[in-house]
């Protein structure tokens, strides 16, 4: 009964302010049991819940009570649109770690900068949506949310809010913008709005023009004053879009969070690539220095991994199922063919597309999808992405080509049998070949059955321009059941939710990899179509995102080490800023990282050039050429417990050396010889001088043929290729490395390995007199003709290489301690110099509002 009057009053001023103030009225045992409840409310807090990176703030919030308004009206409609209880338990828990690492309202000064992880389409806004509502019901006077630069998304995520906050009674929120109306400035004062009860709630572009109106409202003296006692809290709901390293935006936010003596921001981004390069020891600046939270991927989520596949990781090395390749969605657009799909520089204004084979493939599979949908009895919106181009004059272009080819489609499928007919059965049955339900107990519609329902999709799909300059967009609410083919620019490809999506043709150059990933409008929820979405895109984009999903895979693998490690978000900076795979970002023009650590890193090399003989023979002659230059150096080949050979305390030169001299295929992107060479110099001349030996280690196979390198006698290991037709001269082998071999120079068996947890490994690596400073190469000599039979896999090719191919595994030392991780940054590699690609086309036009300061 009193307990929640407890929280309330603990949660804005503390527990012993709560019991003082109750002390009069309540026994002592009674006040007891509500602190020892509160105390049990703030530790479910912070044990339960996603990954986080905090800085140690006090626990101070034990969650929300049944007397909040506006999260309880949040809860309810969350339940009224059905949400089942493990989700809303997700959103609770993730809400409530977000707001406890955020500082108590009562302090009287305080800035908390925090970063939420999620993932690309993954339902991030209905997370912030949450904080938001728990921030409100903690008297916060101001809730900005930044959406992004479009006036698209900004209305997307207005409605999105409105329909959440349905439920609380208007008396207490105030609404500063509304579904067509950015902010203006208002006829009122802001102190008359933050010195009552009330919470307003913007939704803002992040437009320096729309930001220096909120701040001309902010900055009176009215509204200082009532600043000092409510709390602001910015939203930042694309956190890596215009803010990080921008002359403009990012001084306008920080200005604002200034003009409030206590001030929150919180960052959510899927893609955390750019905010990692701020500096984390500016105060000023919004760098997450309080807490960096990763939210757990939702059941049933399709992200870069599930469509791309992506490279086995080191926490995955000897487990017994590899990463899967990802679904069979992705369809290549001949690079012959981009220059027909999209204009160059200069040429936008008289550009003509063609409908080429892929371009008409793209457009018949998202009417065969969409009929399959309809006759499943999914009614849901139907979406196709048709993103080639961030010009706004060659976006018109496409439209008669696209109406062309669907009305002669439509007319050809009123003739039973015609060859329209009879093209599109054969790409149903193709298609629907290749990517088989996931749900066994769905059977595949055959091409007679969805027939009836391929007509009406053909007839009733138009064709919509979504671009600043566009007068008619998307909007899904206008009617139910839309069949759309948008084509736009950066509107459609960042931000905003296309429904019901399945079909992407994309051959955008994207130039940075945080845009990229953001531009995955296929990923989301496909409730019941799981194999109907299909992508159209360049082998490049494609061979980009699949080092995208490792990437991803191995930053969120990091945030949660560096929570069981205790980093703080201020080490983690250097940690994250400098991880080798974010040097693509560089070449890629996003915030451009000027160092990269390989520390505590391992590699592999999966792809290699099996036609190619001297490119082999290259590779085979520095190696064998190491383990000659290790002979004459008086090293001893020895046995280890895994069962390689190796030789150790070898002199780091050779190392470089070889590494001077090997070759690494181009779709290995992490794999970069000369960068780790000059990075073990830099090592080597540090004050501990580590990375000054190494050990080089020989992995056989047991029953191998045997091959003579140099002047010893080799066992080949057997490795297969995957079946890949597409690229018939590179040979992918997935996975190299096994998890004993990259502890082949620990004193561990081969099943001790094995049986070992990855962070344990690490450990042990870490605190071994040798090996804690000392880096270990792998070489693996595969043999060029093994096929079934001979080791290989059953579903894998022999390599069928011209010459034996060397394969290198590499691993590096941790360095474990505190002032080991901040001189990482000074032995890293300086990447300032390095070449900056140049995109054709990075933006289009930014909507611009058509009020100005002056008109209000």
């Amino acid at each position: 009964m009193f307990y929640g009057m407890f929280a309330l009053y603990a949660r804005q001023h503390g527990v012993e302010a709560a019991a003082e103030s109750m002390a009069g009225v309540l026994p002592a045992e009674t006040l007891t049991a509500l602190r020892e409840r509160f105390d049990s409310d703030r530790k479910k807090v912070q044990t339960g819940g996603p990954v986080i990176i905090a800085a140690g703030r006090p626990d101070w919030y034990p969650g929300p009570t049944p007397k909040d308004k506006f999260w309880n009206a949040l809860y309810d409609q969350f339940q009224s649109e059905g949400w089942n209880d493990d989700r809303l338990l997700s959103v609770n828990r993730s809400s409530d770690k977000v707001v406890a690492h955020t500082e108590r309202p009562d302090k009287s000064t305080w800035g908390t900068r925090g970063l939420v992880v999620g993932y690309v389409q993954s339902g991030k806004t209905t997370n912030f949506l949450a904080t938001a509502a728990k921030m409100a019901d903690l008297e916060y006077g101001l809730i900005i949310v930044l959406s992004g630069i479009h006036n698209a998304l900004r209305k997307q995520t207005q409605m999105r809010l409105e329909e959440a906050l349905a439920r609380v009674p208007a008396k207490d929120w105030f609404r500063l913008t509304e579904l067509d109306r950015d902010f203006r400035l208002p006829s009122f004062d802001a102190a008359a709005l933050l010195s009552g009860n009330q919470t307003g709630v913007a939704v803002v572009k992040k437009n320096a023009s729309v930001l220096r109106k909120l701040k001309k409202w902010l900055e009176t003296d009215g509204a200082r004053t009532a600043l000092k006692e409510r709390p602001m809290l910015v939203i930042d709901d694309e956190a890596d879009q215009a803010s990080v390293e921008t002359n403009t935006i990012n001084p306008l936010i920080t200005d604002l969070l200034k003009l409030a003596s206590k001030s929150t921001y919180i960052g959510y981004t899927a893609t955390p690539f750019a905010n990692v390069f701020i500096n984390p020891y500016d105060k000023s600046d919004l760098y997450p220095r309080d807490f960096i939270l990763s939210l757990p991927r939702p059941d049933g989520y399709f992200g870069p991994e599930k469509i791309f596949g992506r490279d086995v990781v080191t926490s995955e090395l000897g487990a017994t199922d590899e990463p899967e390749d990802g679904y069979d969605m992705v369809r290549i657009v001949p690079d012959e063919d981009v220059a027909k799909l999209r204009p160059g520089t200069k040429d936008a204004a008289t550009f003509v597309p063609e409908l080429t084979e892929e371009f008409a493939d793209a457009l018949d599979w998202f009417w065969l999808a969409t009929a399959a949908r309809r006759a499943r009895g999914d009614l849901g919106h139907s979406s196709m992405l048709v993103h080639t181009t961030v010009k706004t004059s060659a976006h018109e272009a496409f439209r008669p080509v696209i109406e062309e080819y669907q009305a002669a489609t439509a007319a050809g499928l009123r003739a039973d049998g015609s060859k329209t007919e009879q093209r599109l059965r054969s790409l149903w049955e193709r298609e629907s070949a290749r990517v088989p339900s996931p749900d066994p107990l769905r059977k595949a519609s055959t091409f007679d059955e969805l027939l009836p329902a391929l007509r009406p999709a053909v007839a009733d799909a138009r064709v919509v321009l979504d671009n600043f300059r566009s007068t008619d967009r998307l909007d899904y609410n206008s009617r139910p059941s839309q069949v759309v083919i948008a084509v736009g620019g950066n509107t459609l490809s960042r931000g905003l939710t296309l429904e019901g999506l399945v079909v992407s043709f994309f051959v955008r150059a994207a130039s940075a990899y945080d845009t990229l990933m953001q531009m995955g409008r296929w990923f989301g929820y496909r409730t019941g179509y799981e194999e109907l979405p299909r992508i159209w895109m360049t082998e490049e984009l494609q061979n980009n995102f699949r080092h995208l999903s490792r990437v991803e895979y191995e930053m969120r693998d990091d945030i949660d080490r560096f929570q069981r490690e205790d980093v703080t978000p201020e080490q983690a900076a250097v940690r994250i800023s400098t991880h080798p795979a974010l040097r693509i970002t560089a070449k890629m023009g996003a915030a451009s990282p000027q160092f990269v650590s390989f520390e505590g890193r391992r590699f592999q090399t999966r792809y290699f050039h099996n036609q190619d003989p001297t490119w082999l023979k290259k590779n085979l002659d520095a190696a064998t050429r190491l383990l000659g230059e290790c002979d004459r150096a008086g090293l001893e080949l020895e046995r280890g417990n895994t069962g390689a050979r190796l030789f150790r305390h070898v002199p780091s030169g050779l190392v470089q050396q070889f590494l001077s001299s090997y070759s690494v295929h181009s779709a290995s992107k992490d794999v970069d010889p000369a960068l780790m060479s000059e990075y073990i110099a830099r090592c080597v001349t540090a004050t501990d001088k580590s990375l000054s030996t190494w050990s080089v280690a020989i992995v056989e196979s047991p029953q191998g043929r045997e091959a003579t390198i140099g002047n010893r006698s080799v066992r080949l290991v057997t490795r297969g290729r995957v079946n890949d037709k597409e690229n018939p001269d590179r040979a992918d082998i997935k996975t190299l490395m096994s998890k004993e071999d990259r502890v082949a120079d620990l004193h561990l068996t081969r099943s001790e390995a094995r049986r070992t947890k990855e962070e344990d490994l690490r450990g042990l690596r870490d605190t071994d007199e040798t090996a804690h400073r000392e880096g270990l190469l792998v070489l693996y000599f595969i043999d060029p003709e093994a096929g079934q039979g001979g080791g290989v896999r059953h579903d894998r090719l022999s390599m069928g290489a011209k010459e034996i191919p060397v394969g290198l595994g590499i691993v590096f030392p941790s360095q474990s301690s505190d002032e080991l991780v901040v001189a990482a940054s000074k032995v890293s590699v300086d990447l300032s110099a390095m070449e900056i690609e140049t995109p054709d086309d990075r933006t289009e036009g930014v909507d611009e509002d058509t009020e100005t300061e002056s008109s209000e």
